[in-house]
């Protein structure tokens, strides 16, 4: 049995982008962290009240603060994932969501988390539940972290899914907004979980199990 689950708001409610400024607060310069959320500032209103796409503009806050970790190496960077985890992402978790991986997991079936994160942000997130990672694969150059290729987002996220286990379908799949509709569509069993508006109307239309129905953003 094969079980995806999205992870920004489907898993979590928090954000890598204030895990990532947190990070900095502490271990960098509480002067840069304070500067980078006073010029997010704008585009964070105009997120929260639906004038620009939400899912977009934090997939850009966080492929933007990679470029934060000053003389980045691999021990920093998972220092870094570890801390943004544990502090915020960890700590915003969905229970009633992250229960029922963890029975998924525990009755046989292999649990993958599949997100447009980076996936040394998802990593420590995806082993305190004993699944494994499908995110947008990272290297380090001249001490600067930075994505190979696109983002695994939309239509590729499922399609990373399906190539790298040799599958045409999974088993049951969970997401929370219309862009997790491609792979929610090649679930047998897809769930909704606590859907944006536009998510739920589908999930209604094609009789798709709902878990929760607010949709909430850290």
């Amino acid at each position: 049995m094969i079980v995806v689950s999205d992870m920004m708001g489907t898993l979590t409610t928090g954000s890598p982008f204030l895990g990532m400024v947190d990070w900095v607060k502490h271990n960098q310069s509480k002067f840069e962290a304070n500067l980078r959320m006073a010029t997010i500032m704008p585009s964070y209103l105009l997120a929260k009240r639906g004038l620009i796409d939400w899912q977009a503009w934090g997939q850009k806050l966080m492929v933007d603060s990679l470029g934060y970790i000053k003389d980045a190496t691999p021990e920093k960077v998972a220092q870094v994932s570890e801390w943004m985890v544990e502090r915020d992402l960890w700590a915003k978790r969905r229970e009633d969501v992250i229960a029922r991986l963890v029975a998924h997991r525990e009755a046989g079936a292999k649990v993958y988390i599949a997100s447009s994160m980076v996936e040394p942000f998802i990593q420590p997130f995806a082993q305190r539940i004993g699944a494994e990672t499908i995110g947008t694969p990272t290297e380090i150059v001249n001490g600067k972290l930075r994505m190979i290729g696109e983002l695994v987002a939309n239509e590729k996220k499922i399609e990373q899914v399906l190539s790298r286990l040799g599958v045409a379908r999974v088993d049951v799949a969970y997401g929370d907004t219309l862009l997790d509709v491609p792979m929610l569509e090649k679930a047998d069993h897809p769930v909704a979980v606590y859907p944006e508006a536009k998510l739920k109307k589908v999930a209604q239309e094609r009789g798709w199990e709902i878990l929760g129905d607010t949709p909430s953003y850290g």
